[in-house]
């Protein structure tokens, strides 16, 4: 296998009260500790994906599939369980994330493409196509807080999408940008991506199901189902229908 996930478990713990000021932490000092409630947000997740294969990630809100994505490329470590593959991933997660507002769009080109494993070389060679793809280039000397919010999001794709990897990791951003963009970034993930893996977490069902060879369920952090599209998504939305 390409990719393999072997039970995956991971909780957070939630308090049952804001104290996010002095006054607030002053005025409960002699309540006694804050009271915390555990949120098991993965258990036991496991499936595996073949060389070259691209998978969906499907569910409801707070099922844990951004929580899994972020397992996967290392930004959380989990509580159980284990993540193998080989190579390099790329999180297409929270883009925009890296980028310094008070810094160039030239000079955060440059800096996020050295975080993501560039070298300045390899920077200097691609430069030109990361500003044209973001479409970017009548922009190249603005800082970056003097730019729109989905220009910010556009530059953080370019820049992710010029980095050779052999796993994907995308969490619901083929929104980014206008319809033409859009477009754009679904054409030249599916190239760049080709023969590669790749998990995509989206709602967008017809989406997942013209691009995944197979869909993962998650329901409350636990794996529902795992299996072809045309098996998946028709069960999830009859359950969605239905929850009880």
């Amino acid at each position: 296998m390409a990719v393999h996930i072997s039970q995956i478990s991971k909780s957070f713990l939630l308090p049952h009260e804001r104290r996010g000021t002095l006054k607030n932490h002053f005025i409960h000092l002699f309540r006694g500790r804050l009271r915390y409630e555990r949120f098991h947000a993965l258990t036991e997740v496991s499936f595996d994906l073949k060389e070259g294969e691209w998978i969906g990630m499907i569910g409801s809100n707070g099922s844990g599939k951004s929580t899994l994505l972020k397992i996967i490329s290392g930004i959380f470590e989990p509580d159980a369980g284990t993540v193998e593959y080989k190579g390099r991933s790329i999180p297409f997660l929270e883009l925009g994330a890296g980028l310094h507002p008070e810094l160039t769009v030239r000079d955060n080109i440059f800096m996020n493409s050295i975080l993501l494993g560039m070298t300045k070389r390899e920077v200097n060679k691609r430069f030109d196509e990361i500003l044209d793809f973001a479409e970017l280039r009548n922009f190249v000397d603005q800082q970056l807080k003097n730019i729109s919010s989905g220009m910010k999001l556009r530059l953080a794709f370019a820049v992710a999408l010029t980095i050779e990897a052999e796993l994907y990791l995308i969490d619901e951003i083929m929104s980014v940008g206008d319809y033409n963009f859009q477009k754009k970034s679904l054409s030249a993930l599916k190239e760049k991506a080709h023969g590669k893996n790749l998990i995509f977490v989206s709602h967008d069902l017809e989406q997942v199901e013209q691009l995944c060879h197979r869909v993962v369920w998650l329901n409350k952090g636990r794996v529902m189902m795992y299996d072809r599209p045309e098996k998946v998504i028709p069960a999830y939305k009859a359950y969605s229908n239905n929850p009880s």
